[in-house]
């Protein structure tokens, strides 16, 4: 028969030595949150919970992240800024690569990248005892910025427009289709570039024919 003292001395001896066999590694808390080699989510953060924020609005002048830099057509925004979360573009990149996959060496951009971590808490919860658990990615984008591009080889208008068109569909807000000619968008305004005055033209159009050569005369 076996006492309770010596199994207790039994369970604490095992104990012990199972928590000598362990190895210290340098993971901290953060470490709980995997990442999938296809998803889009930071592969290192400071802090996992951080303050909701607002939608920043362009009052500055700046027209960064407006026009085409990787492709030849893209989507921005029209309508009102918005948080897109990394669920929804991830939805809208693969509606797009599933339109142009018959396009060999065609590529999709994606201009934006969730990077803020957005703490929820549960329905009729009270007030208090501290902040939400993480619950997904997310981004916060202005009025005109560019959301996705397609370019890396030659395709036809219709097929562009087509695909940005479905994948617009799946995110919250208005967008619009743009081209390399697009003017850049600072908030609800299009910057167009100034056209020369009548007055202007004229005097190029006279100094160009002041400066002509004349033809020798035979």
């Amino acid at each position: 028969m076996f006492s309770l003292s010596s199994s207790l001395s039994r369970l604490v001896n095992s104990t012990a030595s199972h928590a000598s066999r362990r190895v210290p590694t340098a993971l901290g808390p953060l470490s709980l949150f995997t990442r999938g080699r296809s998803q889009l989510a930071p592969r290192q953060v400071k802090n996992v919970k951080r303050h909701k924020g607002r939608v920043p609005i362009p009052i500055g002048g700046s027209t960064k992240g407006t026009t085409l830099a990787y492709g030849d057509w893209g989507i921005r925004i029209k309508g009102n800024g918005a948080r897109l979360s990394a669920k929804q573009l991830t939805t809208a990149e693969e509606v797009i690569k599933k339109k142009i996959k018959v396009i060999k060496g065609c590529k999709v951009y994606l201009r934006v990248f969730p990077d803020i971590p957005v703490c929820i808490k549960g329905n009729e919860t009270r007030m208090g005892k501290g902040k939400g658990t993480f619950e997904f990615w997310a981004t916060r984008v202005p009025t005109g910025r560019v959301i996705f591009e397609i370019g890396g080889t030659p395709i036809r208008e219709e097929l562009a427009r087509d695909a940005l068109r479905q994948a617009a569909s799946k995110l919250p807000t208005v967008m619009e289709f743009i081209n390399r000619n697009s003017p850049p968008r600072l908030g609800k305004l299009l910057l167009h570039p100034p056209q020369p005055s009548k007055a202007a033209v004229v005097e190029a159009v006279a100094e160009a024919s002041l400066n002509e050569v004349q033809p020798p005369s035979l």
